[in-house]
Protein backbone atom coordinates (compact mmCIF):
# COMPACT_ATOMS: atom_id res chain seq x y z
CA UNK A 1 0.00 0.00 0.00
CA UNK A 2 3.03 2.25 0.23
CA UNK A 3 3.28 2.41 -3.57
CA UNK A 4 2.75 5.48 -5.69
CA UNK A 5 -0.70 6.84 -6.40
CA UNK A 6 -2.03 5.34 -9.63
CA UNK A 7 -5.52 6.89 -9.62
CA UNK A 8 -6.66 10.12 -8.03
CA UNK A 9 -10.10 11.70 -8.24
CA UNK A 10 -10.53 15.28 -7.08
CA UNK A 11 -14.13 16.41 -6.60
CA UNK A 12 -14.95 14.37 -9.69
CA UNK A 13 -18.50 14.97 -10.93
CA UNK A 14 -20.51 13.97 -13.96
CA UNK A 15 -23.93 15.26 -14.99
CA UNK A 16 -25.69 13.85 -18.03
CA UNK A 17 -27.73 16.35 -20.01
CA UNK A 18 -30.72 16.03 -22.31
CA UNK A 19 -30.94 17.05 -25.97
CA UNK A 20 -31.31 20.75 -25.06
CA UNK A 21 -28.34 20.72 -22.68
CA UNK A 22 -30.41 20.75 -19.51
CA UNK A 23 -29.16 18.69 -16.53
CA UNK A 24 -30.90 15.31 -16.59
CA UNK A 25 -29.03 12.91 -14.27
CA UNK A 26 -26.22 13.71 -11.85
CA UNK A 27 -24.38 10.38 -12.03
CA UNK A 28 -21.38 11.31 -9.88
CA UNK A 29 -21.09 13.94 -7.18
CA UNK A 30 -17.72 15.33 -6.02
CA UNK A 31 -15.88 12.01 -5.74
CA UNK A 32 -12.57 12.15 -3.88
CA UNK A 33 -10.55 8.97 -4.21
CA UNK A 34 -6.98 7.71 -4.19
CA UNK A 35 -5.84 4.25 -5.35
CA UNK A 36 -2.29 3.04 -4.76
CA UNK A 37 -0.06 0.85 -6.90
CA UNK A 38 -0.44 -2.90 -6.39
CA UNK A 39 -3.81 -2.95 -4.63
CA UNK A 40 -7.12 -4.49 -5.62
CA UNK A 41 -9.77 -1.83 -5.22
CA UNK A 42 -13.50 -2.54 -5.36
CA UNK A 43 -16.22 -0.13 -6.47
CA UNK A 44 -19.55 -1.21 -5.00
CA UNK A 45 -23.06 0.12 -5.29
CA UNK A 46 -26.52 -0.64 -6.68
CA UNK A 47 -27.44 0.01 -10.28
CA UNK A 48 -27.19 3.69 -11.12
CA UNK A 49 -24.79 4.49 -8.28
CA UNK A 50 -22.04 5.81 -10.56
CA UNK A 51 -19.63 2.85 -10.77
CA UNK A 52 -19.49 2.49 -14.55
CA UNK A 53 -19.47 6.27 -14.96
CA UNK A 54 -16.39 6.42 -12.73
CA UNK A 55 -14.63 3.74 -14.80
CA UNK A 56 -15.40 5.58 -18.06
CA UNK A 57 -14.16 8.86 -16.61
CA UNK A 58 -10.88 7.18 -15.62
CA UNK A 59 -10.51 5.79 -19.13
CA UNK A 60 -11.19 9.16 -20.72
CA UNK A 61 -14.31 7.83 -22.47
CA UNK A 62 -16.32 10.54 -20.70
CA UNK A 63 -15.40 14.10 -19.79
CA UNK A 64 -16.11 15.27 -16.23
CA UNK A 65 -18.61 18.04 -15.63
CA UNK A 66 -16.52 19.23 -12.69
CA UNK A 67 -13.37 18.11 -10.91
CA UNK A 68 -10.49 16.09 -12.25
CA UNK A 69 -9.38 12.47 -12.63
CA UNK A 70 -5.67 11.66 -12.73
CA UNK A 71 -4.23 8.33 -13.88
CA UNK A 72 -0.46 7.78 -13.55
CA UNK A 73 -0.24 11.48 -12.73
CA UNK A 74 -1.79 12.48 -16.07
CA UNK A 75 -5.24 13.82 -16.76
CA UNK A 76 -7.59 10.96 -17.58
CA UNK A 77 -8.41 12.59 -20.91
CA UNK A 78 -4.77 12.08 -22.03
CA UNK A 79 -5.06 9.03 -24.32
CA UNK A 80 -1.33 8.19 -24.06
CA UNK A 81 -1.91 6.75 -20.61
CA UNK A 82 -4.15 4.03 -22.08
CA UNK A 83 -1.05 2.19 -23.32
CA UNK A 84 -0.57 1.17 -19.68
CA UNK A 85 -4.19 0.19 -19.00
CA UNK A 86 -6.28 -2.94 -19.59
CA UNK A 87 -10.07 -2.79 -19.61
CA UNK A 88 -12.75 -5.47 -19.39
CA UNK A 89 -16.18 -3.86 -19.90
CA UNK A 90 -19.38 -5.33 -18.50
CA UNK A 91 -20.35 -6.37 -22.03
CA UNK A 92 -17.44 -7.50 -24.19
CA UNK A 93 -17.89 -6.09 -27.70
CA UNK A 94 -15.67 -8.47 -29.67
CA UNK A 95 -15.70 -9.51 -33.33
CA UNK A 96 -17.94 -12.60 -33.46
CA UNK A 97 -16.37 -14.15 -36.57
CA UNK A 98 -12.80 -14.16 -35.22
CA UNK A 99 -11.43 -16.99 -33.10
CA UNK A 100 -9.49 -16.52 -29.85
CA UNK A 101 -6.07 -16.34 -31.50
CA UNK A 102 -7.24 -13.87 -34.16
CA UNK A 103 -8.96 -11.71 -31.53
CA UNK A 104 -5.83 -11.38 -29.41
CA UNK A 105 -3.68 -10.86 -32.49
CA UNK A 106 -5.94 -7.96 -33.56
CA UNK A 107 -5.72 -6.22 -30.18
CA UNK A 108 -2.01 -6.93 -29.85
CA UNK A 109 -1.34 -5.19 -33.16
CA UNK A 110 -3.11 -2.09 -31.84
CA UNK A 111 -0.32 -1.85 -29.24
CA UNK A 112 2.44 -2.44 -31.84
CA UNK A 113 3.68 -5.54 -30.02
CA UNK A 114 6.47 -7.27 -32.00
CA UNK A 115 5.23 -10.33 -33.88
CA UNK A 116 7.27 -13.00 -32.07
CA UNK A 117 6.50 -11.52 -28.66
CA UNK A 118 2.81 -11.29 -29.56
CA UNK A 119 2.60 -14.96 -30.62
CA UNK A 120 4.11 -16.09 -27.32
CA UNK A 121 1.84 -13.78 -25.34
CA UNK A 122 -1.29 -14.99 -27.17
CA UNK A 123 -0.45 -18.62 -26.44
CA UNK A 124 0.24 -17.84 -22.78
CA UNK A 125 -2.98 -15.84 -22.29
CA UNK A 126 -5.22 -18.41 -23.98
CA UNK A 127 -3.89 -21.07 -21.64
CA UNK A 128 -4.10 -18.72 -18.66
CA UNK A 129 -7.84 -18.09 -19.13
CA UNK A 130 -8.62 -21.75 -19.86
CA UNK A 131 -9.52 -21.53 -23.57
CA UNK A 132 -6.79 -23.74 -25.01
CA UNK A 133 -9.29 -26.24 -26.43
CA UNK A 134 -11.44 -23.48 -27.95
CA UNK A 135 -8.70 -21.31 -29.43
CA UNK A 136 -9.78 -22.06 -33.02
CA UNK A 137 -13.54 -21.63 -32.47
CA UNK A 138 -15.25 -18.44 -33.60
CA UNK A 139 -16.41 -16.22 -30.76
CA UNK A 140 -20.03 -16.46 -31.94
CA UNK A 141 -19.94 -20.05 -30.64
CA UNK A 142 -18.70 -19.00 -27.19
CA UNK A 143 -20.85 -19.07 -24.07
CA UNK A 144 -21.14 -16.01 -21.86
CA UNK A 145 -18.48 -17.38 -19.53
CA UNK A 146 -16.08 -18.12 -22.38
CA UNK A 147 -16.63 -14.61 -23.72
CA UNK A 148 -15.65 -13.19 -20.32
CA UNK A 149 -12.48 -15.27 -20.39
CA UNK A 150 -11.37 -14.07 -23.82
CA UNK A 151 -12.33 -10.55 -22.77
CA UNK A 152 -9.94 -10.81 -19.83
CA UNK A 153 -7.19 -12.11 -22.11
CA UNK A 154 -7.78 -9.12 -24.40
CA UNK A 155 -7.48 -6.78 -21.41
CA UNK A 156 -4.11 -8.34 -20.51
CA UNK A 157 -2.58 -8.42 -24.00
CA UNK A 158 -0.50 -5.27 -23.41
CA UNK A 159 0.72 -6.40 -19.94
CA UNK A 160 -1.00 -3.41 -18.28
CA UNK A 161 0.11 -1.77 -15.06
CA UNK A 162 -3.54 -0.93 -14.28
CA UNK A 163 -6.53 -3.09 -15.17
CA UNK A 164 -10.17 -2.00 -14.87
CA UNK A 165 -12.72 -4.82 -14.57
CA UNK A 166 -16.46 -4.19 -14.84
CA UNK A 167 -18.36 -7.23 -13.47
CA UNK A 168 -15.47 -9.64 -14.17
CA UNK A 169 -17.27 -12.80 -12.94
CA UNK A 170 -20.53 -12.15 -14.80
CA UNK A 171 -21.64 -15.32 -16.62
CA UNK A 172 -18.98 -17.54 -15.05
CA UNK A 173 -19.78 -20.81 -13.27
CA UNK A 174 -18.39 -21.35 -9.73
CA UNK A 175 -15.17 -22.89 -11.04
CA UNK A 176 -14.64 -20.07 -13.54
CA UNK A 177 -15.42 -17.53 -10.82
CA UNK A 178 -12.79 -19.02 -8.53
CA UNK A 179 -10.25 -19.04 -11.37
CA UNK A 180 -11.05 -15.41 -12.20
CA UNK A 181 -10.52 -14.39 -8.57
CA UNK A 182 -7.26 -16.32 -8.42
CA UNK A 183 -6.05 -14.51 -11.55
CA UNK A 184 -6.91 -11.16 -9.97
CA UNK A 185 -4.88 -12.07 -6.89
CA UNK A 186 -1.94 -13.16 -9.08
CA UNK A 187 -2.07 -9.85 -10.91
CA UNK A 188 -1.90 -8.04 -7.58
CA UNK A 189 1.06 -10.17 -6.48
CA UNK A 190 2.84 -9.15 -9.69
CA UNK A 191 2.36 -5.48 -8.78
CA UNK A 192 -0.57 -4.76 -11.10
CA UNK A 193 -3.21 -2.37 -9.79
CA UNK A 194 -6.75 -3.75 -10.20
CA UNK A 195 -9.98 -1.76 -9.98
CA UNK A 196 -13.15 -3.85 -10.18
CA UNK A 197 -16.88 -3.22 -10.11
CA UNK A 198 -19.15 -6.05 -9.04
CA UNK A 199 -22.62 -6.74 -7.72
CA UNK A 200 -21.37 -10.00 -6.18
CA UNK A 201 -20.25 -8.93 -2.73
CA UNK A 202 -18.63 -12.28 -1.91
CA UNK A 203 -16.29 -11.86 -4.90
CA UNK A 204 -15.28 -8.39 -3.73
CA UNK A 205 -14.73 -9.61 -0.18
CA UNK A 206 -12.47 -12.41 -1.42
CA UNK A 207 -10.05 -10.32 -3.50
CA UNK A 208 -10.25 -6.61 -2.65
CA UNK A 209 -7.87 -4.82 -0.30
CA UNK A 210 -10.03 -1.68 -0.11
CA UNK A 211 -13.51 -0.78 -1.25
CA UNK A 212 -15.58 2.30 -1.95
CA UNK A 213 -19.36 2.11 -1.68
CA UNK A 214 -21.29 4.49 -3.92
CA UNK A 215 -24.98 5.32 -3.75
CA UNK A 216 -26.82 7.80 -5.95
CA UNK A 217 -23.47 9.09 -7.21
CA UNK A 218 -22.04 9.84 -3.77
CA UNK A 219 -19.22 8.14 -1.88
CA UNK A 220 -20.79 6.61 1.24
CA UNK A 221 -17.98 4.45 2.63
CA UNK A 222 -14.28 3.96 1.99
CA UNK A 223 -11.74 1.73 3.70
CA UNK A 224 -10.02 -1.61 4.05
CA UNK A 225 -12.29 -4.64 3.73
CA UNK A 226 -11.04 -6.33 6.89
CA UNK A 227 -11.54 -3.18 8.97
CA UNK A 228 -15.02 -2.46 7.61
CA UNK A 229 -16.20 -6.03 8.25
CA UNK A 230 -14.84 -6.32 11.78
CA UNK A 231 -17.58 -6.38 14.45
CA UNK A 232 -15.78 -4.54 17.23
CA UNK A 233 -18.04 -5.53 20.15
CA UNK A 234 -18.02 -9.27 19.47
CA UNK A 235 -15.10 -11.58 20.38
CA UNK A 236 -14.80 -14.88 18.53
CA UNK A 237 -12.89 -17.79 20.08
CA UNK A 238 -12.17 -20.86 17.96
CA UNK A 239 -10.96 -24.15 19.45
CA UNK A 240 -11.19 -27.87 18.76
CA UNK A 241 -11.04 -31.04 20.83
CA UNK A 242 -13.18 -29.63 23.67
CA UNK A 243 -15.63 -31.83 25.54
CA UNK A 244 -19.02 -30.60 26.69
CA UNK A 245 -17.88 -30.00 30.29
CA UNK A 246 -15.12 -27.65 29.08
CA UNK A 247 -17.58 -25.80 26.82
CA UNK A 248 -19.95 -25.33 29.77
CA UNK A 249 -17.09 -24.05 31.92
CA UNK A 250 -16.12 -21.50 29.24
CA UNK A 251 -19.74 -20.37 29.08
CA UNK A 252 -19.84 -19.86 32.87
CA UNK A 253 -16.54 -17.91 32.85
CA UNK A 254 -17.90 -15.53 30.21
CA UNK A 255 -21.14 -14.99 32.12
CA UNK A 256 -19.34 -14.42 35.45
CA UNK A 257 -17.24 -11.75 33.74
CA UNK A 258 -20.36 -9.88 32.69
CA UNK A 259 -20.25 -11.04 29.07
CA UNK A 260 -23.02 -12.61 27.04
CA UNK A 261 -22.66 -15.87 25.16
CA UNK A 262 -24.13 -15.24 21.74
CA UNK A 263 -23.44 -18.70 20.32
CA UNK A 264 -21.23 -21.71 20.76
CA UNK A 265 -21.41 -23.81 17.64
CA UNK A 266 -19.40 -25.57 14.97
CA UNK A 267 -18.09 -23.30 12.18
CA UNK A 268 -19.45 -23.64 8.66
CA UNK A 269 -17.71 -23.44 5.32
CA UNK A 270 -19.03 -21.44 2.37
CA UNK A 271 -21.14 -22.86 -0.45
CA UNK A 272 -18.37 -21.95 -2.89
CA UNK A 273 -15.78 -23.93 -0.91
CA UNK A 274 -18.15 -26.89 -0.62
CA UNK A 275 -18.93 -26.86 -4.36
CA UNK A 276 -15.27 -26.68 -5.41
CA UNK A 277 -14.35 -29.44 -2.94
CA UNK A 278 -17.04 -31.73 -4.36
CA UNK A 279 -15.98 -31.07 -7.96
CA UNK A 280 -12.30 -31.72 -7.19
CA UNK A 281 -13.20 -34.91 -5.30
CA UNK A 282 -15.37 -36.04 -8.23
CA UNK A 283 -12.47 -35.54 -10.65
CA UNK A 284 -10.16 -37.50 -8.35
CA UNK A 285 -12.69 -40.30 -7.75
CA UNK A 286 -14.94 -40.60 -10.81
CA UNK A 287 -18.06 -42.70 -10.33
CA UNK A 288 -18.45 -41.94 -6.63
CA UNK A 289 -22.06 -41.13 -5.74
CA UNK A 290 -23.41 -39.01 -2.93
CA UNK A 291 -25.24 -40.69 -0.05
CA UNK A 292 -27.60 -38.52 1.96
CA UNK A 293 -26.84 -38.30 5.65
CA UNK A 294 -29.85 -40.03 7.25
CA UNK A 295 -29.08 -38.37 10.56
CA UNK A 296 -29.76 -35.01 8.95
CA UNK A 297 -32.55 -35.79 6.52
CA UNK A 298 -35.14 -33.23 5.46
CA UNK A 299 -36.16 -30.38 7.73
CA UNK A 300 -39.07 -31.30 10.01
CA UNK A 301 -42.51 -30.08 8.97
CA UNK A 302 -43.99 -27.23 10.99
CA UNK A 303 -47.57 -28.03 9.90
Amino acid sequence: MAGETVIEARALSKTYRDFWGRPKVRALKALDLEIKQGEVFGLLGPNGSGKTTTIKLLLGLLFPTQGQALVFGKDATDVDKNQRIGYLPEESYLYRFLNAEETLDFYGRLFDIPHNTLRQRIDHLIKLVGLDRARKRQLKEYSKGMTRRIGLAQALINEPELILLDEPTSGLDPIGTREMKDMILRLRDQGTTVVMCSHLLADVQDVCDRIAILHQGELKELGRVDSLLTVADVTQIRAKGLNQDTINEIRHVIERSGGQVVSIENPTTTLEELFLSIVRDSEARPGRRAVEDEAIGPAPSTN
